[in-house]
């Protein structure tokens, strides 16, 4: 049986309107690779300019807890991408259930990444929060800087996801977003969750492994 697909205008077909979407989707991605393409070309600068200093920083930081993440982050994409498949098969419950294993796994990530910026606050190293801090020279503040920015906006990203994805099962499990016609949505949905993690998959080696 084909696929019913609610059409809106000025769509001439279902095809159209679904490349219309993903086309939409892709603009807003590529505004937010340029954000975090800016704060990742600011730290390799800071390297390349000063890298002794940006190596001796990056020892601080706390490689298992990143590594963890990664893997954390990484099979959440994984989830994610088996409910998008999920939701096109019409599997509404099933893709549900991944989505929210998806954001469990997103909330795991933010709360080791609280637990680090803690311990990184009692040794100092976190700027704005430690009090003293205790930074071995200007680079070690600089990193730590971009460090703070850069993790802390990506952790506003996966926040936001979390809360993409839990809307997003609630919303299939009711049968409100009925799939696989409007399959695009969760798609869309996603594209965003991949991104995130992407974003992720560059900061790990820059802030964590330049040794």
């Amino acid at each position: 049986m084909a696929e019913r697909i609610e059409l809106h205008e000025p769509f001439r077909d279902a095809v159209q309107q679904r490349e219309a979407s993903l086309m939409g989707m892709y603009i807003f991605l590529a505004t937010e690779i340029m954000l975090f393409g800016g704060l990742i070309a600011a730290i390799l600068v800071v390297r390349a300019l000063h890298p002794e200093e940006f190596i001796e920083a990056s020892r601080q930081t706390h490689v298992a807890i990143g590594a963890i993440n990664t893997a954390v982050l990484l099979t959440s994409s994984f989830t994610v991408a088996v409910a998008v498949e999920a939701g096109r098969a019409g599997r509404r419950r099933l893709a549900a259930l991944l989505l929210l294993g998806a954001a469990a796994l997103g909330l795991v990530f933010l709360a080791l990444k609280g637990l680090e910026y803690s311990e990184e606050t009692a040794e100092g190293l976190m700027p704005i929060f430690s009090h003293p801090p205790r930074f071995p020279d200007p680079v070690a503040h600089l990193f730590m800087d971009l460090y703070l920015v850069a993790t802390g906006l990506h952790a506003v990203h996966v926040t936001i996801g979390i809360m993409l994805l839990v809307g997003m099962a609630a919303q299939l499990w009711r049968g409100a977003l009925v799939v696989p016609e409007r399959a695009i949505v969760l798609e869309n949905t996603g594209l965003y969750w991949h991104f995130v993690d992407a974003v992720w998959v560059f900061l790990f080696p820059l802030f964590y492994l330049a040794r």
